[in-house]
């Protein structure tokens, strides 16, 4: 069975140099001529067994590159499951939320240990929204006018639909953001937690059940069904602990920009480029790339 290694680089940081691929290439014995995907940005080559990451990041010396593995065969995936706060945004909505209650840090030191697998992230989430109790509901429109979306969301999410992925997303934060999120990028479906308020102000609770690891996993697995595809040919990103068994059990799991606890478990990360990584990890060239609205 063979595999391809895709490089890609950060486009604000660096250019994606031939040295640098043929460096990556000889550190894993890579089997065929590279292949770019986007000049200087990314590339992509053939190895013959399962390429030795480790290696391939070291052979780039620290620049700002990274680089993914994924067998060659159905390389492009018909589900894309993506996580919000951290991924496809750039923030965590809550912890902007929690600005306004004037709790910011203490909400996001919370948020820091549940997305590192420190603490429950049901605990961690009822605990942080009684801490917004009389939060006037005015404050969440003030918070959506800050939240900004990660560089390449849309345009992964608008290629990967235009090729017939089923697209989703599916957050332990809140459906206000997911509903306004899910619209700008364009995905088929969105998921989260349900933030009760009386009408003026916040009531402090979350619905029950609250949206959390299990959840998430069992949305990927309903997709895939729905799509009629195995769960090899789905695709999931996230940053957090929460997101840790839906990136497990993916057919390609990607740990974006991910905590510490993530990024020491999942083989496939961005660290330094955008969201169009994922699609050049799939095969796609920038040429297939389908435009932003």
């Amino acid at each position: 069975m063979s595999y391809v290694l895709t490089l890609v680089a950060a486009r604000e940081a660096t250019r994606l140099t031939p040295t640098m691929i043929e460096a990556v290439r000889e550190a894993v014995g890579g089997a065929d001529s590279p292949r770019t995907l986007s000049p200087g940005e990314a590339a992509e080559f053939f190895v013959t067994a399962p390429p030795d990451l480790v290696a391939a990041r070291a052979a780039l010396a620290g620049a700002p590159v990274d680089v993914l593995a994924t067998r060659a065969r159905g390389r492009r995936r018909a589900v894309l499951v993506a996580d919000m706060d951290s991924t496809i945004v750039t923030g965590e909505t809550l912890d902007e939320l929690a600005v306004f209650a004037g709790v910011g840090e203490e909400i996001a030191a919370i948020t820091a240990r549940s997305m590192n697998g420190e603490i429950d992230f049901g605990e961690a989430l009822r605990a942080r929204v009684a801490m917004l109790r009389g939060l006037d509901v005015a404050a969440l429109e003030r918070s959506w006018a800050r939240t900004t979306l990660t560089p390449g969301a849309k345009t992964l999410v608008a290629t990967m639909a235009e090729h017939g992925a089923l697209t989703a997303l599916v957050s332990g934060g809140f459906t206000y953001f997911t509903g306004r999120v899910a619209a700008l990028c364009g995905f088929a479906a969105h998921r989260a937690n349900v933030l009760l308020d009386d009408g003026a102000v916040l009531t402090g609770a979350v619905a029950e059940p609250i949206l959390d690891a299990g959840a998430k996993l069992a949305a990927l697995r309903e997709l895939a069904a729905r799509r009629g595809v195995r769960m090899s040919a789905t695709l999931a990103v996230g940053d957090g602990a929460n997101d840790l068994p839906m990136l497990r059990e993916a057919g390609l799991g990607v740990a974006f920009r991910a905590r510490p606890v993530v990024a020491a478990e999942v083989a496939n990360r961005v660290d330094h480029a955008d969201l169009r990584a994922l699609l050049f990890a799939q095969g796609y060239s920038v040429g297939e790339f389908a435009r932003e609205a």
